[in-house]
């Protein structure tokens, strides 16, 4: 299976979670609690890989299959990352607005980035970097609506508690994202034991965090078990199916290609989600959304592209003579 194909797959499902659980509200709210719908994606990854370990365990040779402790415990590292990333939106949302949240958002392309190279010792081009940075410039410049209008204004207004908190979660973000890559690709064990190990610490965490809502809230739902399907509608069983496949294929990206491209797809898919907007839920397009648009499809050629695409270079022929070498510069 091909990477940009996945990649592309992790586009289009990753770009309908949003229409997806827009969809699955009734008045403008949800009839059903959503902190089950985490939990239930991450059985619903867990069976999945369950089974397609099962059925790889039949074939002969057998998987490989690291069982050893020192090596499992290393899988509960991501959902603790994610665990704490999770407070830390929660009190940024406390200092900026939502609109500011978003924007503040696309330093996980570049913290990404940076720690890709740092941890996992990748080298990239300046050509490359460029584009990581035009990705994050285009991501923000989509997400703008205008400068006269109060949302843009909060953006430089908000207290510094809110600029740091936002850098925390960037940095969060990425360092689960490369820590991930890092377990993936540690070892040559089947994908699918990696999986099981990290979606049963994942469906552990976020059965752990119902629990704790549970005594927060004094029990006044009842235990959480009685709220795993209450509400629930098509929608929102599409809503838990889409969230885990969008989850496996994440961890065929981390272990056959990498967390750059995983950014892309979600960046790719955040800017289809609000073309889609346009003809759904007559969101209005504006100038910046086009230049946003514009700008992230220079960037994923710049990534991309061979750099003989990029660059006019001149011709050589070795067998030539110096005085005959080819030396064209770039018109």
């Amino acid at each position: 299976m091909q990477w940009y194909f996945v990649a592309s797959l992790l586009t289009i499902l990753t770009s309908s979670q949003g229409i997806l659980t827009t969809l699955s509200q009734s008045n403008g709210g949800y009839k059903y609690d959503y902190a089950t719908v985490p939990f239930l994606a991450e059985v619903f990854k867990l069976l999945v890989s369950s089974v397609l370990l099962w059925r790889e365990c039949k074939r002969s040779p057998p998987p490989r299959m690291t069982t050893e402790w020192k090596s499992i415990r290393l899988f509960p590292i991501p959902s603790i990352i994610y665990l704490i990333h999770n407070n830390v939106q929660f009190a940024t949302l406390t200092y900026v607005d939502t609109s500011t949240y978003q924007i503040m958002g696309n330093l996980k392309i570049v913290t990404t980035g940076i720690l890709f190279r740092l941890f996992l010792r990748r080298k990239l081009s300046n050509l490359q970097w460029m584009a990581i940075v035009l990705l994050a410039i285009g991501t923000t410049t989509s997400q703008v609506r205008g400068c006269g209008e109060a949302s843009c204004d909060s953006l430089f207004s908000a207290p510094i508690q809110g600029y740091m908190l936002g850098i925390l979660s960037a940095c969060l973000s990425a360092l689960a994202g490369v820590y991930t890559e890092f377990l993936m690709k540690k070892n040559d064990d089947s994908l699918y034991w990696q999986n099981v190990q990290l979606y049963t610490f994942g469906a552990i965490f976020n059965m752990a965090r119902l629990i704790l809502d549970d005594y927060r809230s004094g029990f006044e739902k009842g235990p959480w078990w009685h709220r795993l399907f209450n509400g629930y509608s098509v929608t929102t069983w599409m809503v838990v199916l889409n969230l885990g496949s969008t989850g496996l294929l994440v961890s065929w990206l981390m272990k056959y290609a990498d967390n750059i491209v995983k950014v892309y797809s979600t960046s790719m898919a955040m800017l289809l989600t609000m073309v889609l907007s346009v003809f759904l839920f007559n969101f209005k397009p504006t100038l910046q959304l086009f230049l946003g648009i514009v700008i992230c499809m220079m960037s994923l050629h710049m990534y991309f592209a061979p750099p003989t695409m990029l660059v006019d270079l001149p011709l050589t022929v070795k067998s030539a003579p110096e005085s005959h070498i080819d030396r064209r510069t770039n018109s």
